[in-house]
């Protein structure tokens, strides 16, 4: 308890007759614990019993009763081939329907007095109002972010601004432009922000404080919007102030990601990447999809997949035909083990079917007036339905607001919350979820391939950003080896910090390529072939392919990232792959691969005696990869200017073995 004031009134009937039962004495408290600050008000005459607390609410007079309806579309939604999942049904039909409380805004207990009691946490904490100076007793009015007005709480035995100072230790308060005697709240969680309001209607000194909180939000929208609007507001209040140089801005957003240092190279303890002829990149084809022919062969009896690496190749150099999708990425993702037979699966689907029912049922079961005193769960379901009013249309199984395919998702979603509860939403993840859903169909598979997706990804949206510092900078790394002259031209334009290629990383690209692109380039990296980090070398590939017409055009700061944001949709997904496989032979083919390339790309380095100074690895660093995989494969490739050649076999996918 960090404050403790006795004293504290509730006029319940202001402006009646001076009744004794008008004026409710109570002790306001502020408390920490672990990661959030309580404001808790109670009667004095209150215990310890949780049960007479009232969460604040618009309709505070009502209690839930727990119902069950007949069935919703939600119900109705992908197709639910397994016969287990009927006995679940009841879990998707559990909702809560108010009954009215006739006791007005009160609860009622056996001796008749009325208890009034509310708490909230400060992140849920909008504005504070004060009273007159001058005008009797000091009170302040809480008000909430969803818009719940609290009852004026009256000071009598002191001042109010006690309180105000000790609130300030945990939130930022600002007089309303409006209203002097408005305070609002600006909050210092250095937690991620979980929004993706538009930030473009805010002045630009709001939007100027969310870059810094939150570099998340503003990536992921139209960055090149974003930066005017921080060029004019570095220009602050004064007319005659000129737009600071772009070096200033690229310090700013440095701050927003703390701790990410892009130009390592000259520090103690890192390697010193000097410039390095990889030689030409080779030349690569792409086959055809793998065919459900080319799949049933690789299965035996019992289900088993056969000689999954060839499988894995396969896959890599053409992707699958989308009839295989909904098998095929269970082991991509790692739901399904490759060497489980037929009957071992369906055991497997059979119990995380029942696990997953178990979880969803918890938040299922939650009634209202719980959610009300969760503020994590209810941020969490307000961010989830705000992005799924967002999800992408383009595809049928997403169209309409009242779409089945819409309900899974949210229902996944909030499913996932109660699996993972301390990562929780963020929003950005349903655009991971959607892609894998469409494929599925199915609502529970769908929710264990996200959560092998999320294993893989969860360090993206952690609160520390550290997947998201750690990419950016082995980025770096390898954009400088392929070519340092256009790193050195990104650094003299502020540009060095890539984070025009932050939302790439973030959600593997989802927004830049169109739906189905997606679904191919997914499952291409999804086979870790033909080295680890390989969407960093598809980043290279994209990075290169536009280094032309960004330096002969000059470039700068703001005309780099308006550039980036408009390649999405327009970015040809089989001469991207073709070209970051080109790269990745291209290093793997160097004799003196720097070993912190080599770690990135997870290469084995053939341990030699490096030079005394340059610190450069005089082997050749080696993947591992079977090399007579394909000797006898005949099958139409796709080459990067796109031509078609149904003749040449694909001798290329040997080459992923340096020579």
């Amino acid at each position: 308890v960090v404050y403790e004031q006795e004293g504290v009134f509730i006029h319940s009937s202001c402006g009646k007759n001076d009744d004794q039962d008008s004026l409710i004495p109570g002790v306001l408290c502020v408390i920490e614990k672990e990661n959030e600050v309580i404001v808790d008000w109670r009667p004095l005459d209150d215990t310890l019993d949780t049960s007479n607390i009232l969460c604040a609410g618009k309709d505070s007079s009502s209690v839930v009763e727990w119902t069950q309806t007949p069935k919703e579309k939600c119900s109705q939604g992908a197709d639910r081939p397994s016969s287990y999942e009927a006995e679940w049904d009841m879990v998707t039909t559990v909702s809560f329907k108010k009954k009215p409380h006739s006791n007005g805004d009160a609860t009622t207990h056996a001796n008749g007095e009325s208890k009034w009691s509310f708490l909230f946490s400060l992140t849920d904490l909008k504005s504070i109002k004060q009273n007159k100076e001058g005008m009797g007793w000091s009170y302040l009015v809480f008000c909430l972010k969803d818009e719940v007005m609290l009852p004026a709480l009256h000071f009598h035995h002191g001042d109010s601004k006690l309180l105000i100072k000790c609130l300030e230790k945990h939130v930022v308060l600002n007089e309303s432009p409006q209203d002097k005697r408005v305070l609002l709240v600006n909050s210092q969680n250095k937690s991620l922000s979980q929004s993706f309001e538009n930030l473009f209607d805010e002045p630009s000194y709001g939007l100027l404080q969310k870059l810094k909180k939150d570099p998340y939000t503003v990536t992921m929208g139209r960055f090149s919007k974003v930066t005017n609007y921080i060029f004019d507001s570095f220009r602050l209040s004064d007319p005659s102030t000129q737009r600071r140089p772009p070096s200033e801005m690229a310090d700013f957003l440095n701050d927003a990601i703390p701790g990410l240092k892009i130009n390592q190279q000259e520090e103690p303890g890192f390697e010193v990447i000097t410039r390095i002829d990889l030689g030409k990149q080779p030349e690569v084809s792409r086959r055809e999809p793998v065919s459900a022919e080319e799949w049933a062969k690789n299965v035996d009896s019992e289900g088993r997949i056969l000689n999954v690496d060839y499988i894995k190749q396969l896959i890599f150099k053409g992707g699958l035909c989308h009839t295989l999708r909904k098998e095929a990425w269970k082991y991509l993702l790692g739901y399904f083990p490759w060497n489980s037979t037929k009957e071992e699966r369906a055991n497997l689907q059979k119990r995380k079917t029942d696990e997953y029912f178990r979880m969803k049922l918890q938040w299922k079961s939650v009634s209202e007036e719980q959610e009300r005193r969760n503020s994590r769960l209810r941020d969490y379901r307000s961010l989830i339905e705000k992005d799924v009013n967002r999800t992408d249309r383009t595809n049928k199984f997403y169209e309409g607001e009242d779409n089945p395919g819409l309900i899974l998702l949210h229902d996944i979603l909030m499913t996932y919350c109660m699996y993972d509860f301390d990562l929780g939403y963020v929003q950005g993840m349903s655009d991971l979820l959607s892609p894998v859903l469409y494929v599925m169909e199915n609502e529970v598979d769908a929710f264990w391939c996200f959560v092998s997706y999320m294993e893989q990804m969860h360090q993206n949206f952690e609160e520390q950003m550290q997947g998201m510092k750690t990419q950016l900078i082995q980025l770096s790394t390898l954009l400088r080896l392929l070519d340092s002259g256009f790193c050195s031209y990104l650094e003299s334009q502020d540009s060095g910090y890539l984070y025009f290629c932050f939302r790439w990383l973030l959600i593997r690209f989802k927004r830049e390529f169109s739906f189905q692109d997606i679904l191919r380039l997914w499952e291409v990296m999804w086979t870790d072939l033909p080295c680890r980090n390989f969407h960093l070398l598809l980043c290279c590939a994209i990075l290169e392919s536009e280094k032309q017409q960004i330096m002969d055009k000059h470039y700068g700061f703001n005309e780099i990232l308006k550039h980036i944001n408009e390649l999405s949709m327009k970015i040809d997904v089989e001469y991207m792959l073709c070209k970051a496989e080109a790269i990745s032979m291209q290093m793997m083919n160097c004799k003196e691969l720097p070993q912190a390339v080599s770690e990135i790309l997870g290469l084995e380095s053939n341990s030699a005696t490096p030079d005394s100074d340059t610190g450069e690895d005089e082997s050749g660093a080696v993947l591992s990869c079977p090399t007579s995989l394909y000797q006898s494969t005949s099958t139409p490739v796709i080459a990067a200017n796109g031509t078609r050649d149904s003749t040449q076999q694909m001798s290329d996918v040997q080459s992923l073995t340096p020579a």
